[in-house]
């Protein structure tokens, strides 16, 4: 890991500091969708107390449409601290903004924690988590940005190992669930318990932060001025896929150098724009890299509107006793867990083959043909519905559909971010990545906005 004369990472304690930052950064997000029937037990006026974290109040008529509004203000202050990043970045000590955005984060996370103990209105209950939801993912927007920031003066292994800390970031909220739920406690602590989780993370990932500066190795790099700003932020969902090393994803600004162009196309690209001194051009870079960063938007647009706001209310048909059909069980292992394993797995192939490549218009169908999920998902067993039927009634269909729509939701998104640098020359490589950066968080912002029509028609 080290390089030229610089000091040795000792027992890989920058890099094991690196991925718990990764990890901390999604962990909010992950345990808000996660815990989602548990927001919804609350708001239907149900004591704490009486409803375990994964207990399904989930119905079409549901006045606060808790999961559609989570997902909406999540995405929406990625979309904006896209657009701010420069201003910010110039603005605020890079210190202050990591240090800052965790113990922000911690905060919040411990007031949601302290509200499973405080009966409140559903009105005033949905009120706090809602402002709580956009601050905490405004601050974790900063947080990301600001380390990535930091990743850009280190080695592409560090970027490689933060990006898998946060792809473990969903697999860590659904088995804790899954433990909380297997715990045997009584409800309300098991709730207590599993949104604590969280703000120990956090809090290991402030120690790990504070330490960098102890350490040689990080010392070393960490005191180099950045080549160029990096102005990458990630979500949850989701995950940044990018071309990978040894089936671990890297950030789509390390693709570049590892995906470099044929010789006969850096050459037809160069004909096509003579090379210029400075900075590239945006409209340039835009008109290569178009219907790429169009497919983005598409697959997040896909994804985030029927999850988790339509996965989250589908429900097991099994009449067997037990907590599998008292949907204790079957929400957090088929719809999140399932998901975010498959995504994981999705976003891996990568490493072993692109397919269809860059100039093949195979890929904006495949895209496309991902809207099935949506009437595939909403005629599920969604068992309140004022409007749609119920076609898929077994549990196996619901299932196969998760397997597909994740895997394809990670293959599609890690596809798109390594073929972005290939379309451009070297030097417009970097334009390229902040340009589908924001096209990510647009694509987010959109499916967050079009949940709430789906959940209006079932």
């Amino acid at each position: 890991m080290a390089h030229g004369n610089a000091p040795r990472d000792s027992y890989h304690l920058v890099g094991i500091s690196f991925f718990i930052l990764g990890l901390g950064t999604l962990l909010p997000w992950n345990f808000f969708i996660t815990a989602i029937p548990y927001f919804q037990g609350r708001l239907a006026g149900t004591n704490s107390s009486a409803e375990t974290p994964s207990t399904n109040h989930t119905s079409p008529t549901d006045t606060f449409n808790f999961n559609n509004w989570v997902t909406l203000l999540s995405q929406l202050p990625l979309l904006l601290f896209t657009l701010l990043n420069s201003f910010l970045y110039q603005c605020i000590p890079e210190s202050v903004r990591i240090l800052g955005s965790l113990l922000a984060i911690l905060l919040l996370f411990a007031l949601t924690a302290a509200l499973v103990k405080v009966d409140l209105s559903p009105g005033l209950f949905f009120s706090i988590t809602m402002a709580s939801v956009w601050f905490i993912n405004s601050f974790c927007a900063v947080l990301q940005g600001s380390l990535f920031g930091q990743l850009g003066t280190m080695p592409s292994t560090y970027s490689t190992l933060f990006l898998s800390g946060q792809g473990l970031a969903g697999i860590f909220a659904a088995l804790a669930m899954l433990t909380s739920l297997a715990s045997g406690v009584d409800p309300q602590t098991s709730a207590l318990g599993y949104f604590i989780t969280p703000c120990v993370g956090i809090l290991l990932s402030i120690i790990c932060y504070l330490s960098l500066p102890h350490l040689k190795f990080a010392r070393y790099y960490l005191t180099k001025k950045p080549q160029a700003p990096v102005q990458e932020l990630e979500t949850k969902a989701e995950l940044l896929g990018a071309d990978e090393k040894n089936g671990i994803p890297v950030s789509p600004q390390q693709a570049g150098p590892t995906l470099d162009l044929d010789p006969e196309k850096e050459l037809e690209l160069g004909l096509e724009e003579p090379q210029k001194p400075g900075k590239p051009s945006v409209f340039v870079v835009f008109r290569k890299i178009w219907l790429t960063a169009l497919c983005l938007v598409l697959v997040f647009t896909v994804t985030l509107s029927v999850f988790p706001a339509i996965t989250a209310m589908v429900t097991t048909s099994s009449n067997s006793p037990g907590k599998w059909s008292e949907c204790q069980f079957f929400n957090p292992i088929c719809c999140f867990l399932l998901f975010n394993v498959m995504d994981w797995l999705g976003r891996s192939l990568t490493s072993y083959f692109l397919w269809p490549d860059e100039d093949s218009q195979l890929l904006p169908l495949l895209v496309c043909l991902r809207f099935l999920f949506v009437p595939l998902f909403m005629l599920c067993h969604v068992p309140q519905r004022a409007r749609l039927p119920i076609i898929f009634w077994q549990d196996a269909y619901f299932i196969t559909f998760m397997l597909l729509f994740a895997i394809s939701n990670g293959y599609f998104v890690s596809l798109t971010m390594c073929l972005a640098p290939r379309q451009v020359l070297p030097h417009e490589r970097e334009v390229a990545g902040a340009l589908m950066t924001f096209f990510l968080a647009l694509g987010l912002s959109c499916g967050a906005s079009l949940s709430f029509l789906f959940k209006a028609l079932l």
